[in-house]
């Protein structure tokens, strides 16, 4: 079972402050720069598919692979047509499903990545993406960033969120595993119906692994890719201490 499963009904109302916009507009603006001219792109872990369909409205053709089926249900439910270009997406597993191999770019966003806690796992991912990219093809993905990490330590947090139906809210637990790079996320949500006053609650654990630049240079060499880039998400600063996400762009061999 995914780990999203569940997540998955609570998942737009918990990051409906997320800026999907600025950040499908920065990811614009990185095709543009390092892959110009690129229009078919694939996205390992869409999601709901709000990234998808606002890169859709730019002009770019999308296919998603998305783990979930929930999440892939709700990308269905709240799918907005027209646009310039197009989005879809299918259930699959971004270490091994196929879709072709004519996109030149594969993008991975909100830290997807990071889930891929083993070698073994990264490296799977990574061929993927490599094998559907045409030559001189991009993948581009953020990730927690080791010095960040080891430096802020993350701590437990709770978040409160409603719409017309539910109170919702999460507690985040982590546990840190320094010496295998991974971080433990144990989320307990509790929702309530309002119609109701029903209250049900569960949990879910998410492993996050976070990395350094060196290690990501090592992972790119194992698998077809030469670096080209990486900064800061969202502000394209030079990665530090403060940086907790790294938007990395690596190129085709």
């Amino acid at each position: 079972m995914s780990v999203f499963d569940q997540y998955a009904r609570c998942y737009d109302l918990l990051y409906r402050d997320k800026d999907y916009a600025a950040e499908a507009a920065y990811v614009d603006a990185s095709l543009q720069r390092f892959v110009p001219g690129a229009v078919r792109i694939l996205e390992f872990g869409s999601g709901t598919g709000i990234h998808g369909r606002l890169l859709a409205q730019k002009g770019y053709h999308l296919d998603g692979i998305e783990r979930s089926p929930e999440m892939i249900a709700r990308a269905a439910e709240s799918a907005v047509d027209p646009a310039p270009g197009s989005f879809t997406c299918c259930q699959g597993d971004i270490c091994q499903t196929f879709v072709d191999n004519g996109f030149d770019a594969v993008i991975s966003l909100f830290h997807v990545i990071s889930y891929q806690t083993s070698n073994e796992d990264l490296l799977a991912v990574f061929r993927n993406a490599d094998r559907h990219l045409k030559k001189g093809g991009a993948l581009l993905f953020d990730v927690w960033y080791t010095p960040s990490v080891l430096t802020q330590r993350p701590a437990v947090r709770v978040k409160r969120v409603e719409d017309d139906q539910i109170r919702l809210v999460r507690i985040a637990e982590p546990i840190m595993y320094s010496d295998q790079n991974v971080v433990e996320v144990r989320y307990t949500l509790y929702v309530e119906e309002k119609s109701s006053g029903r209250i049900s609650t569960f949990t879910e654990v998410h492993p996050m692994r976070h990395f350094s630049l060196p290690e990501l240079d090592l992972l790119a060499a194992q698998s077809g890719f030469s670096p080209v880039h990486c900064e800061e998400f969202l502000s394209g600063n030079r990665p530090d201490e403060n940086t907790w996400g790294v938007w990395s762009i690596w190129r085709k061999l």
